[in-house]
């Protein structure tokens, strides 16, 4: 047989690992409720009664005490919860004691345990009319000076919290989007924004719990005094006067254990709402404050001593004060002295021949917003509130731009103007107002696609993005709108449709120097040869930026960059007008151009241009190269813009969008004139047909 031991007993818990289990947070927490509970259902021993009181005590001098060295409200953020437990633990300890005094107040003062005797002995020295009276003064403080202005306090600063979020909220966007915080001080910064309105709002109804266990220890005392007479007289056989001083004297003890907790913690509470505007300990801002004003410490010294010297007035109290507020206004005279000599010292300093010229304040000035959105204060909902936000709604249009356009929007800084009408937006492109619309908040807005009337109770308005007639109407008609067959989006749709048209037809301004080089170093790896070889060799980034800005002018995508340098690379060899350049590139993106402009059966609707039109605009060409230009008699082009406009109305009545399809060499000057009154139409040449598109020609011109 082997001695090697087995590990039979390994299996078995340790001692230290259940002790660990048993004081787990969570555990201790549930033990303590239901303890709680069991103080109101059962009764209990008055040893187990002096532990529970004794622990009443001594959670309300902590809570005072981690009130008073807190440096912020937020930071003890638990406390409308460790308020309820301690009110309900309270509230349980006076079930417990009234069931012990009722049940055993004859046999003696110990009947309800030795610290309920020692506040109805020691405090009020048997005396149940003082105690009587010590326990009404105690009752009237808390219940009508302490926890009616903490509650009033905690109101008005949920209140003001809550309406305050907003401005808030909004001051946090515009610092993220300025780049003074970044995105993740910008969530920790919304995060305690939420937490403070939450707490107190939450404040806001503890409140009541502190004026509703005031009431109830005042309650509880006045049925235990009358319950206790009765009990003793009817049931004890003691006399009237016997029955009073036992069960009261007893009564007024239990209030009195009761209450001086109540009123520690009511201070509390008091003393965490008062402090919501002061950052520090109470003790470091209560002095801090008081240092600052030497001059109301010397006048209050004075005056302490006048009334000490005064005849009839106790000296030495009034003395000992004088010497105290006099001593802390020499000691604050003194250190702000000190401070003004540094601060003279300082600037001394900085006004000195050697110091710097401060650049700041201008370089600040030079800044400007390349995309921003203005907001009337009626509009302040739109960032903020529960649904989708404005500023959701911003992020996923720079997403957006990203994969239709390939251009990284710069971002949108958000901000209020109160010089705008309360439901008035603004947006404004490097500081110049670019667009401008009404929304109404809380409401839809509802068009007909085929631009009936609306035939629902609401407010005509113009839809601010295409001009078109328009209705705000409820949000209780939104389910009979879509039973119509009506288009319905809420404000801040609105407001970022209007913005992602207002960028794409300004994106030639946006895309900079500095955006075009961020295309092209954020190009994957396998692709820096081609950009070696192409810039800045075959065209420089500025000659790039020119044939990306006439691509986006047409809003012709340039995601894909590759291609695109490709064409440039191709076309460089035997020219070098951008405009030139930019047509070949848009024959290299054939297939993307044809795709885009597809009909939902996926063929390409063309508008030609009659061959008239087509020499009419050859010979107009005037000049070679960079120099070309058109030079068509102004009746002429009249008679064309009558033309495409008639026909284009013909198209759009049977709900058609054709794309106007002419020669490569003329392209660039057909689409010049039509920009000018249809900016929306596409204007193709022959060579960006991709030969496996599907066409369908609806007509000529």
């Amino acid at each position: 047989m082997s001695d090697t031991p087995t590990n039979e007993t390994s299996s078995a818990p340790s001692f230290g690992s259940n002790f660990a289990f048993m004081l787990r947070g969570d555990l201790a927490l549930a033990i303590g409720i239901i303890a709680i509970l069991l103080f109101m259902l059962v009764p209990i021993p008055a040893w187990l009664l002096d532990m529970g009181l004794s622990v009443s005590v001594a959670m309300s001098v902590l809570i005072l005490m981690i009130v008073l060295f807190i440096g912020a409200p937020l930071e003890f953020s638990t406390f409308p919860t460790v308020l309820l437990i301690v009110t309900a633990l309270r509230l349980g300890l006076n079930v417990a004691s009234t069931r012990l005094i009722l049940s055993n107040g004859h046999e003696g003062g110990d009947a309800a345990g030795e610290v309920i005797q020692a506040f109805g002995g020691f405090v009020i020295q048997d005396n149940y009319v003082v105690g009587g009276i010590v326990f009404a003064i105690l009752v009237i403080v808390n219940f009508v000076v302490i926890t009616k202005g903490s509650g009033r306090i905690a109101e008005v600063a949920a209140r003001f919290t809550l309406d305050a979020m907003p401005g808030k909220q909004m001051a946090i966007d515009a610092d993220m989007s300025a780049g003074l915080i970044t995105e993740e001080e910008a969530k920790t910064r919304r995060k305690n924004l939420e937490q403070e309105s939450t707490f107190f709002g939450a404040m806001d109804g503890a409140a009541k719990f502190v004026r509703g266990d005031a009431i109830a220890g005042l309650l509880i005392t006045f049925i235990n005094v009358i319950g206790g007479i009765v009990i003793g007289i009817m049931f004890e056989e003691l006399t009237l006067g016997e029955a009073a001083a036992t069960y009261t004297i007893l009564t007024i003890g239990d209030g009195l254990v009761s209450q001086i907790p109540a009123l520690i913690v009511s201070v509390s509470a008091g003393l965490l709402v008062t402090k919501a505007g002061v950052e520090g300990a109470a003790d470091i801002a209560l002095l801090e404050q008081f240092k600052r004003y030497p001059k109301a410490l010397g006048m209050s010294s004075a005056l302490m001593l006048l009334l000490a010297i005064t005849p009839g007035i106790p000296f030495m109290p009034f003395a000992i004060l004088s010497a105290i507020t006099g001593g802390l206004a020499y000691l604050s005279f003194n250190q702000g002295e000190n401070i003004l000599a540094a601060e003279r010292e300082e600037l001394a300093r900085l006004e000195g021949p050697n110091a710097p010229v401060a650049e700041e304040p201008i370089s600040k000035a030079l800044a400007m917003d390349i995309i921003r959105l203005e907001l009337g204060y009626g509009l302040l909902p739109l960032v903020q509130g529960e649904g989708t936000k404005l500023t959701d709604q911003v992020k996923g249009l720079r997403r957006q731009l990203a994969e239709d356009m390939g251009y990284i929007l710069p971002a949108v800084r958000i901000q209020d103007n109160l010089q705008l009408p309360a439901n008035t937006y603004t947006v404004r492109i490097k500081e110049i107002e670019a667009g401008r619309g009404e929304v109404r908040p809380g409401m839809l807005m509802c068009m007909d696609p085929g631009g009936a009337a609306i035939t629902l109770p609401g407010e005509n308005t113009i839809e601010p993005t295409f001009q078109l007639p328009a209705m705000w109407i409820d949000e209780q008609h939104r389910e009979e709108a879509h039973f119509k067959g009506y288009t319905v989006v809420d404000a801040a749709t609105v407001v970022t449709t209007h913005i992602t048209e207002i960028v794409k037809d300004n994106m030639p301004d946006l895309l900079s120097y500095a955006e075009t080089q961020k295309l092209l170093d954020e190009l994957p790896q396998e692709y820096q040869k081609l950009v070696a070889d192409v810039i800045p060799g075959q065209v420089s980034v500025g000659g790039l930026q020119r044939i990306l800005q006439n691509l986006v002018s047409e809003r012709v995508s340039i995601r894909d960059l590759p291609s695109i340098l490709e064409g440039i690379a191709e076309a460089s060899g035997y020219t070098k007008n951008t405009s030139a350049i930019t047509e070949h590139v848009r024959s290299r993106l054939a297939r993307q151009l044809c795709d885009t402009n597809a009909n939902q059966n996926g063929q390409v609707p063309l508008l030609t241009l009659s061959p008239e039109w087509e020499q009419a605009f050859g010979q107009a060409l005037v000049g070679d190269g960079e120099e070309r230009q058109l030079a068509m008699a102004p009746s002429e082009l009249q008679n064309f813009i009558t033309a495409v406009r008639e026909k284009y109305d013909e198209m759009a009545q049977s709900g058609q969008t054709p794309v106007m399809l002419c020669s490569p060499l003329i392209r660039p000057y057909v689409r010049s004139v039509i920009e000018r009154f249809r900016p929306q139409t596409v204007v193709m040449s022959q060579n960006e047909i991709h030969p496996k598109a599907k066409i369908k020609t609806m007509g000529s011109i």
